[in-house]
């Protein structure tokens, strides 16, 4: 049969565009279809804008700190309105430069939202398209409990075009993106209160991470409240909120913004009309092969559910557009040590086991830690310190985990993370001389194990 496309990707996200580009490149003919913005979640309200915000809000502490270098300011004045057309002007940027990538690739781009027909064709706009392949990576988006008052609350894609900054923030969920967008507020001056229903944020973490990073957080002036969730959000008459806590308590807010978990964007998808299956969370269900129960039909990124995060989307991408159209080239993703960054202030980075998993795994484990205040802050009043960690096997002296809080942690991280691939050795580590004065040579000049 002579199908219209060889590969019909649903949805211009990171997976979705780089599994187009390069079949394209290897002589398929491909189109994408996307209903909002090329670059998916994360260049539009993800990673990208989320960043900016975060470096928007460090600049607070830079200007505390300025004096101690001999620096006086005037009374800094911070205008959210700017930062935001700022913002926007550089993601329209981008949305720019992805639309140029997949036409000069060769790409056709359908813009609009695309529906299954059956397992070889694709309904957008009224018209239908046949495929050989279809590849659904449609990402996820932002979940609000259905809780009484939940319209009053704002997630993640509202965030990032609030009018205004909210002077009294409630913040809710302990992953990254509650972490993150606590401290964004807060380092733009908004009172910040951080909600999360578990004992600690950053479940999953390594247990050390987690704590300093409390520590820190503290220290800043940011109320975080554990074991706490909201019941109810009532506005009250001036607009502002108040929220009812499962506890009885009372929060009063300008903004309450949910980050409690993403579900797979599925919607009006029409998966029906296909053999294609969910696993128990609503993900779609895939083999090794990113295959689903319906063999024409694909699925990547975060709408399978595996790691969420953009990278892995990119390699899944990849390895798709190998496998189908260039098969000698094709090797599996490889989800072992990927290293990640969380951009609260301070940040965390982080890369292979956390001394809780290694030990779940059995290993038998040697851990070394460093907690110093960064040289930068020796002239300044304020009292950060930074962690580094090390999690080596015993047996072996293979490095399992390295775990950072602090300045540039995410930048530090993505070079360990090269030679924990490798397979690098405390040995390696120890035998690596040090960039001095840096923090990142306290990596390589740990010698003493602090527990196993």
């Amino acid at each position: 049969m002579a199908y219209d496309f060889d590969l019909y990707v649903i949805g211009a996200g990171s997976g979705g565009i780089r599994a187009a580009r390069f079949a394209a490149g290897y002589g398929a003919k491909v189109a994408v279809a996307e209903s909002r913005y090329l670059g998916g979640t994360c260049v539009n309200v993800g990673c990208v804008p989320k960043k900016l915000l975060v470096y928007g809000a460090h600049f607070a502490e830079d200007f505390e700190q300025a004096s101690g270098f001999g620096w006086s300011l005037g009374e800094a004045n911070f205008d959210w309105p700017t930062l935001i057309a700022n913002k926007d002007r550089e993601i329209n940027r981008l949305n720019g430069i992805y639309r140029n990538l997949l036409v000069n690739s060769g790409v056709t781009l359908h813009e609009g939202h695309a529906r299954l027909v059956d397992p070889h064709q694709v309904e957008i706009n009224g018209e239908c398209f046949t495929a050989k392949h279809i590849l659904i990576a449609t990402g996820g988006w932002p979940q609000i409990p259905d809780i009484p008052g939940r319209e009053h609350a704002i997630g993640s894609n509202e965030v990032f075009f609030l009018k205004a900054l909210p002077k009294r923030v409630l913040v809710v969920g302990g992953g990254y993106i509650a972490v993150e967008f606590a401290g964004i507020f807060h380092g733009l001056g908004a009172q910040t209160t951080l909600l999360y229903r578990g004992d600690l944020f950053l479940r999953g973490f390594d247990g050390a991470v987690r704590k300093h990073l409390q520590e820190e957080l503290t220290k800043r002036g940011m109320d975080l409240q554990f074991n706490a969730d909201i019941e109810r959000i009532d506005k009250q008459a001036d607009g502002s909120l108040k929220a009812t806590l499962k506890d009885g308590r009372v929060l009063e807010a300008d903004c309450v913004f949910y980050a409690t978990g993403r579900r797979p964007m599925l919607d009006n998808l029409r998966l029906e009309n296909t053999g294609v299956k969910l696993d128990k969370r609503g993900f779609v269900e895939v083999d090794d092969l990113y295959q689903t129960a319906e063999s024409s039909i694909l699925a990547i990124g975060d709408v399978i559910g595996r790691v969420q995060l953009t990278p892995v989307a990119l390699a899944e991408g990849m390895a798709v557009a190998r496998r189908l159209f260039k098969p000698e080239q094709y090797r599996p993703v490889d989800y072992a040590m990927i290293p990640t960054a969380v951009f609260s202030l301070p940040n965390i980075g982080t890369v292979g086991l956390s001394e809780e998993h290694a030990k779940a795994d059995g290993h038998k484990v040697q851990v070394f830690e460093s907690r110093f205040q960064p040289m930068k802050l020796r002239l300044t009043d304020c009292q950060e310190r930074t962690l580094m960690k090390l999690v080596v096997d015993a047996d072996t002296e293979k490095v399992l985990g390295c775990h950072m809080v602090g300045p540039d942690a995410g930048e530090i991280i993505q070079g360990l993370a090269i030679a924990l691939k490798a397979g690098a050795t405390k040995q390696h580590f120890d035998e690596t001389i040090g960039v001095h004065p840096t923090a990142a040579e306290e990596f390589v000049t740990m010698r003493t194990p602090v527990a196993g």
